[in-house]
């Protein structure tokens, strides 16, 4: 099982010094990966629980932002060229990219600069969004009902555009003759794509198997949730003669150590998943290990948990967790 960090770079008040310890102790620690988070906007109405869907369009959560409209956080994308000079091993991805807040030929050319930057170390998580108010920030307002298509363009552009000296599309989103983009990737044909997926796993299975990509992120998913997911995408897979064991899946799940054992009872998304006693994460690794899970994105509480226990937290979890979770 990897280890990945995903840095808090969302939430009500975060220094880049902050930053820097996390993403420096993840290196130093040997995880596979640090990735930050794609959130442009936190409207007031969020504030007051008004937001027109809950947070990933995901009933048990309220309509609101866990960061108020007056947080003090970083965008997750111009992090990355900073990452890729701060780190030497670790690789680097935003978890995810909402495509339609960008244009696909300009967002396949960053990430091949990028992906130079960083010496060939370059994830890139992407999805559709789920925000009606923030497409709106965004001056993408008429791309919301078609989100999805448009992630389905920018994975075709930028699989044409990283693998071609020269590409054109013609496409609902994007119509351009054939061009020249500069730099292609270091990583050949490309870097490693990985979708999020929510809400549907057909549809995601579909969109993974079809375009053979390398990873699936979910978001706090129990071990029987991914392991839903995981079967889901394995039958997508097997149908077109490929398997589930050369994807990698992840999930963004909350992670904290505490002193005393917490409620762990299965509650779906609000589970207390990562949280709890150093044995109750082992035996909930434990447990991801057998469904399937093969990369947890760490991810720092927005609130009430200082950066510096989070940075104890993670050497707790690599010197005295993972190597049981490892031996069983």
């Amino acid at each position: 099982m990897k280890l990945a960090l995903y840095l808090p770079n969302f939430r009500n008040h975060v220094t880049v010094k902050e930053l820097e310890d996390l993403t420096d102790l993840a290196e130093e620690l040997d995880f596979d990966s640090v990735w930050t988070l794609d959130r442009i906007i936190v409207p007031e109405a969020s504030d007051r629980g008004e937001l027109q869907y809950p947070f990933g369009m995901m009933e048990q959560f309220p309509p609101q932002m866990p960061v108020e409209s007056r947080g003090k956080w970083f965008q997750g994308w111009p992090l990355l060229p900073w990452l890729a000079a701060r780190t030497r091993k670790l690789r680097i991805g935003m978890s995810i990219t909402d495509t339609p807040y960008r244009s696909p030929g300009v967002f396949a050319a960053e990430c091949a600069t990028i992906d130079h930057l960083s010496g060939g170390r370059l994830n890139v998580g992407i999805g559709a969004g789920w925000m009606p108010e923030e497409f709106d920030a965004a001056s993408a307002t008429h791309l919301f009902p078609r989100r999805h298509a448009h992630v389905r363009e920018t994975i075709e552009i930028c699989q044409g555009i990283w693998a071609n000296e020269t590409f054109e599309y013609h496409g609902e989103f994007a119509d351009f003759a054939p061009s020249g983009f500069g730099h292609q990737p270091l990583q050949r044909p490309g870097p490693p794509i990985f979708f999020s997926g929510l809400k549907d796993p057909k549809r995601s299975a579909r969109r993974v198997s079809k375009y053979g990509l390398a990873g699936w992120i979910g978001i706090q998913d129990t071990p029987r949730e991914l392991a839903d997911w995981r079967a889901a995408i394995a039958q997508e897979l097997e149908a077109l003669g490929k398997s589930i064991d050369d994807l990698e899946m992840s999930s963004m799940i909350w992670f904290t150590i505490t002193d005393t054992e917490t409620d762990q009872t299965d509650n779906r998304k609000l589970t207390n998943i990562l949280v709890g006693t150093e044995q109750q994460i082992t035996d909930r690794l434990k447990a991801y290990q057998e469904a399937g899970l093969t990369m947890p994105l760490l991810w720092p509480p927005f609130a009430d948990v200082p950066v510096s226990k989070t940075l104890d937290d993670l050497k707790r979890l690599k010197n005295d967790i993972m190597p049981k979770v490892e031996a069983s």
